[in-house]
């Protein structure tokens, strides 16, 4: 019997001088033409499905590129009328400067603790979660300039344009601040976080911010203000060594349906109006569980209609600034009753003094890492407000005095979408526990405000008046000019 290699070589040979004779054939009487035409077209062939390929793979790459910057373009294209609606966050949260691998490594662990570690003696260690927002970025520069150590976290989502978080993310790194751009549900960070850097307190303020916007993303409010909350209690509980003190951002939203006024810790938060306000309130069950379970001194503070500078673009004192300097309606909400929508605006520097207040009297953790705990942990909750209720007309009123220009005013009936009518904060608890009182006027406040809106969105405020004398024409001239300052500074 042949062997199997040699009957393949020569059933090989037999083919090849089979295919040799056809092609001497071929050659004779035009077959050589026919070949090159032949050979000639499966070359354009070959090059058009390469080229097609590509083509498309050259596509492929660039839709990638854009979904992954797509927050940042949206920032760059930001003017100044207010949009009509917050881009929707992704469902799943991510860290936006890469994966927690990043974030390891000598250096890294180095600068996370210079950060971190106080600058007077007794000074806290804390870790402000949401540090690039309105109340954290405020609050981490409060902390950093009393001496403590301050380390910040922040996933720079599109709720609101991401380029004012960045600009304060800036603001913090001029005063020594480091905010880590990363998502609190990012386990794995949080545990490495604790690892490097004995955290005596922490400020968490990262949140899905927004009423009637949980109406359209649901999923966001329960990832970030219910998973988001348990995820950094876990890392708190499981991984810190000793355990911090956690204050936390509840809302003034959990009295829902409540009639009863001013409100007070005392009074029923058990009908939520919205689901923003039902995930704060989950909030404070949950802190319930882990003070608990785990012996974590937990503090919840309800916020009532925070405001000032570098505040939140969605906040309606500015959002009306915006349209009132770009010469397009405001609508404002009356209730159902025909009364008007009234609110405890509460300044931010009042705000900041409550948090620092809160953070000083804390209390320490009973609990630690093999789950024991020595007893109980504190667990308290306070309303932090202004303890005046103001007509948000009053408020439009004043505006339009500052910026010196009116404002389009358009009424209408408020809608069932989980906002309510008033917010009236009883704040004795916190006088009696830490010292709290409020003390900015609204007039005051919004001073402050307007005057760092004009200088952040580099609006002459000349310019604007004469633009606001000038009538119908000047309006709309005045409006591209702010729109293109806006867009310029942002």
């Amino acid at each position: 019997m042949p062997h199997p290699s040699s009957s393949s070589s020569s059933s090989a040979n037999v083919d090849a001088a089979a295919k040799g004779v056809k092609l001497e054939r071929y050659a004779s009487g035009g077959g050589a033409l026919l070949m090159r035409r032949a050979g000639s077209s499966k070359i354009v062939a070959a090059s058009s499905h390469l080229l097609f390929r590509a083509t498309v793979l050259a596509t492929l790459a660039l839709v990638c590129l854009f979904a992954v910057h797509y927050p940042t373009l949206l920032s760059r294209s930001f003017r100044l009328s207010a949009a009509s609606s917050p881009p929707r966050p992704t469902s799943r949260h991510r860290n936006l400067l890469g994966s927690s691998s990043a974030y390891a490594g000598a250096a890294w662990e180095r600068e996370v603790r210079r950060s971190a570690t106080p600058r007077r003696d007794g000074g806290m260690s804390v870790l402000v979660t949401g540090a690039a927002g309105f109340v954290g970025a405020h609050c981490a520069l409060a902390l950093r300039a009393r001496g403590d150590g301050v380390l910040g976290l922040d996933n720079f989502n599109a709720y609101y344009e991401p380029a004012l978080k960045r600009a304060r993310q800036r603001l913090l790194a001029s005063r020594g601040v480091v905010v880590l751009g990363a998502d609190i549900n990012d386990a794995a960070l949080l545990e490495r976080l604790f690892a490097a850097v004995p955290f005596t307190h922490v400020l968490h303020l990262a949140a899905q911010a927004g009423v009637r916007y949980a109406m359209r993303a649901p999923q966001a409010y329960v990832a970030s203000n219910v998973a988001g909350l348990v995820s950094v209690f876990e890392a708190a509980a499981r991984h810190a060594d000793p355990q911090p003190a956690i204050v936390w951002a509840s809302s003034s939203s959990v009295y829902g349906l409540n009639t009863d006024a001013p409100f007070s810790e005392d009074h029923r938060t058990d009908r939520p109006a919205s689901l923003y306000a039902a995930t704060k309130k989950a909030g404070e069950a949950i802190s319930h569980a882990y003070n608990h379970i785990y012996g974590l001194s937990i503090t919840g503070l309800r916020f009532f209609t925070v405001y000032g500078p570098w505040g939140r673009p969605d906040m309606a004192y500015f959002s009306f600034a915006r349209s009132i300097v770009a010469g397009e309606p405001i609508t404002l909400f009356r209730a159902a009753d025909g009364s008007e929508v009234r609110r405890d605006f509460t300044y931010i520097d009042d705000v900041v003094k409550g948090c620092l207040g809160a953070l000083d009297t804390a209390g320490k953790s009973t609990g630690s890492k093999s789950g024991k705990k020595r007893g109980p942990a504190p667990l308290r909750v306070y309303n932090l407000g202004n303890t005046s209720p103001v007509a948000v007309t009053r408020m439009v009123a004043i505006l339009e005095k500052l910026l010196g220009k009116k404002a389009n005013k358009r009424v209408v009936t408020m809608p069932s979408n989980g906002d309510v009518p008033f917010t009236h904060a009883n704040v004795s608890h916190a006088a009696r526990d830490f010292g709290y009182h409020p003390t900015t006027s609204l007039d005051a406040g919004l001073r402050k405000f307007v005057e760092w809106f004009l200088q952040y969105y580099k609006i002459d405020p000349a310019k604007l008046a004469k633009g606001s004398r000038a009538g119908t024409g000047g309006g709309k001239t005045s409006k591209k000019k702010s729109v293109g300052a806006m867009s310029a500074a942002s």
